[in-house]
This record gives C-alpha cells, structure tokens and sequence, in this order.
C-alpha cells in the first residue's frame, strides 16, 4: 500500500518561519521510508493541508499519515486538522487518511528543550 507522510505545520508570511518544516521533509523523504514526503500548512503558507493531501491522493496514496508540526493539542488539532481529515475522508472513501498527535508529550521532546537549554547555559 502506498503510503504518504503529510507534515502539517501554522504557516507564517515569514518564509523563512516556513523553513524549518520544508528542511524537515526533505530529510524524511530522504530515508525513504513514506512514498512520499509533503510539507503543509494550515494558514499563510502553501501549500494548505487539503491540497497537499489532495496531491498524495492524486499520485496514488492509499494511506496518507497526517503529521502535526504541533507542540499541543490545542484548537487547531481538534478542531481544524481533525476537520480537514474527516472532510478528505468523506471525498476519498477509499483512501486512509491517519491523524498522529501532535509532538508536545513525546518523552524524546523532553530531551530536546534540555539540549536547548544547556546549549545556551553552558559557561
């Protein structure tokens, strides 16, 4: 089964806020473990979550994991990145649309902010 990995992150104007997730796809398509890797965004950027899952689907997805660039799960996991699912769900019967949590309660996240703040503690 093909399988489509759709990263899903706000989106800013500042192309650059953009950036970190478009590196990050390019790295996962990279280990070549999805057959694809998309980046997306829920606002101010493009492309938007529905077109890029739309995208997958159209290349031949049966399966497409829906991956939240997201700390919490706030209003827009609820809410709106569940939304968007069901609706792709309700077009593309036969596709397989998968919403994963989002990355705040990881317990490697844990280990990353204290990197972060070491790095900048360290004498």
């Amino acid at each position: 089964m093909s399988t489509a990995l759709v990263l899903m992150a706000h989106g800013s104007r500042n192309a650059q806020a953009n950036e970190d997730l478009l590196e990050l796809a390019e790295k996962i398509r990279g280990l070549r473990r999805y057959s694809m890797v998309v980046p997306s965004f829920l606002e101010l950027a493009e492309p938007n979550i529905k077109v890029a899952c739309q995208g997958c689907v159209a290349k031949g997805a049966k399966r497409v994991v829906m991956l939240p660039y997201f700390l919490s799960a706030g209003i827009h996991m609820r809410r709106d990145l569940a939304g968007i699912r069901d609706d792709l769900a309700r077009v593309y019967a036969d596709v397989q649309f998968l919403l994963a949590e989002p990355l705040g309660r990881h317990p490697l996240l844990m280990e990353v902010v204290l990197q972060r703040a070491a790095e900048v503690a360290a004498d």
